[in-house]
């Protein structure tokens, strides 16, 4: 291994977007997987039930939903991964590929760049009225839809049929 190779390819340190943050060490080419998401793999349910003390206007969790079945609870034996933050305009991706979740480049990364990927968060049914404020945005880019939260979907507005 060359020195180069032997330098980490990311550190955690203090994020201007949120808390802690993931930033390049050395410069990270397009299409690197940078690091797998771990902790602690759970049922929905569980997952659930770790957190229903929570406060609802707190948006901090280190759950990742691999499936239907399965979510990665990073709190438990996670790793950096869980300080990736979101960004509407990010420069890493999600990606799930047989039940494990990778973190990948979309781009080539900077040196002290800081690595992002839009956590494209689901809406339910029963979030409350005020759920994209508890999941504000703060990443700054000039097109930020304000929202973690993946984007509402439009109810189309039909129009009634016109009588004869």
């Amino acid at each position: 291994m060359t020195q180069r190779e032997l330098r980490p390819l990311i550190e955690v340190r203090a994020s201007s977007v949120h808390g802690l943050g993931v930033f390049a060490a050395r410069r990270i080419r397009k299409g690197t997987r940078v690091i797998e998401y771990l902790g602690q793999r759970v049922s929905h349910a569980e997952a659930d039930r770790r957190y229903e003390d929570k406060d609802a206007g707190d948006n901090h969790t280190f759950l990742f939903i691999v499936d239907e079945r399965t979510v990665i609870d990073a709190g438990v034996d996670g790793n950096a991964a869980r300080f990736v933050n979101h960004a509407c305009r990010p420069n890493c991706e999600s990606i799930v590929e047989d039940r494990r979740v990778f973190i990948e480049a979309l781009r080539t990364i900077e040196p002290g760049e800081e690595l992002t990927y839009d956590y494209q968060i689901e809406r339910e049914a029963d979030d409350p009225p005020d759920i994209d404020q508890i999941f504000a945005c703060r990443c700054g880019h000039e097109d930020c839809r304000g929202s973690m939260l993946w984007p509402a979907k439009r109810s189309v507005a039909r129009r009634a049929p016109r009588g004869r």
